[in-house]
């Protein structure tokens, strides 16, 4: 992640197509926020988005399970599949209750991801902490090379001061940088990408963008399909303008994938379908 500037996020949203990432995803948070449903109804769209962005990040996870499964299974122990699913379930219920520690302290908000992520399932010595030198890190489908431990930390601490310093940079490009530094740095042993999608989402959510927590980007991720996701990932490790504008203008699709699921629950209870 480049920090030559003096607002370094601020400086990614002038790259080439991504000012009008944000314009576009502006607009489409902004239509799905005036449908009438939401004005009496944003609770049920807020907890459909909710299961249905847990079950994208959890496709991306390498558990690609059918959305009446996830809202119908109660037990997610077992296979590892359940298990995945589970943790994405676990992760989105606990996003919305760390948002004023994130402000100040992102690093206890990603070591409390991890922790409920884990659910139990990762020994205790490990959860809730970036690795150690010579600590491996299970990972599906991100295959980049793994920082080494000390550069992990550093990095995470840059993060943590450009999170708590704020600044002028448009929501989208903030939470696609936190999502794209943590999956590039992988800081813990697993779950990482679980871990990173949800962070997105506090942000977005923080940053006043979508408030009431109704575009879920992992939904668009993974309609984008994990091919996709990992060629736009690239383009973040590869740290060029015109890679780190595909990373962001890629977020932004996703948002925006995200907002027309949520505007078809929105038509759906509208008619009284859902």
């Amino acid at each position: 992640m480049s920090t030559t500037a003096s607002d370094p996020l601020a400086a990614l949203g002038s790259l080439p197509g991504v000012p009008e990432a944000v314009d576009s995803v502006r607009k489409a948070v902004d239509r799905v926020y005036g449908h009438r449903v939401m004005r009496r109804r944003s609770n049920e769209v807020t907890a459909e988005a909710a299961l249905r962005g847990s079950r994208g990040s959890a496709a991306l996870a390498g558990a690609d399970w059918n959305l009446e499964e996830v809202r119908r299974r109660t037990d997610f122990s077992g296979e590892d599949e359940a298990r995945t699913v589970g943790a994405a379930l676990r992760l989105t219920a606990e996003a919305g209750q760390l948002l004023s520690i994130w402000r100040q302290s992102p690093l206890r908000v990603l070591a409390r991801l991890h922790l409920v992520a884990a659910g139990g399932a990762t020994p205790d010595d490990v959860v809730g902490r970036p690795r150690l030198a010579g600590e491996a890190v299970d990972e599906p489908l991100i295959e980049a090379p793994v920082p080494g431990a000390e550069e992990v930390a550093g990095r995470l601490e840059g993060l943590s001061r450009l999170v708590i310093a704020g600044g002028s940079a448009p929501a989208l490009v903030t939470a696609a940088v936190v999502h794209g530094e943590l999956l590039a740095l992988r800081p813990f042993g697993s779950h990482n990408g679980l871990v990173a999608r949800t962070a997105e989402r506090i942000v977005l959510i923080g940053s006043g963008l979508d408030p009431k927590s109704i575009c879920p980007a992992e939904v668009g991720h993974a309609e984008q399909g994990r091919a996709a996701y990992v060629a736009a990932f690239e383009g973040y490790t590869a740290g060029t303008p015109e890679g780190m504008a595909a990373w962001i203008t890629h977020c932004g699709r996703s948002i925006e994938l995200g907002v027309r699921e949520s505007t078809a629950v929105c038509e759906a209870l509208q008619r009284g379908a859902a």
